[in-house]
């Protein structure tokens, strides 16, 4: 699956890869729904039963990557200083 990477290591280090990895692959302008990290890594892991369980994984691996800069989130087009509700994943400036 996309990003994801060696089962092996953390469920927190796969979320990380595959939020930059969907990026990655997309226009520099593109956004990714945390929902489709969530479901690159339930697909590579058999042990996940729902793509759901994967989002609090996933939540903690985008607010690691908002603290260092690396991602910037939106919602409707407005930037959002934190995660709160529904939102945007995109590349930083």
């Amino acid at each position: 699956m996309i990003g994801t990477g060696d089962r092996d290591r953390p469920p927190q280090t796969r979320a990380r890869a595959a939020t930059l990895a969907l990026l990655a692959a997309r226009a520099p302008e593109a956004t990714v729904c945390p929902s489709e990290v969530a479901r690159a890594l339930a697909a590579d892991d058999a042990a996940t039963a729902h793509w759901r369980d994967a989002m609090p994984t996933v939540h903690v691996a985008v607010d690691g990557l908002v603290a260092e800069g690396a991602i910037r989130l939106s919602w409707q087009g407005a930037p959002l200083a934190r995660r709160r509700g529904p939102y945007r994943i995109a590349r930083s400036p």
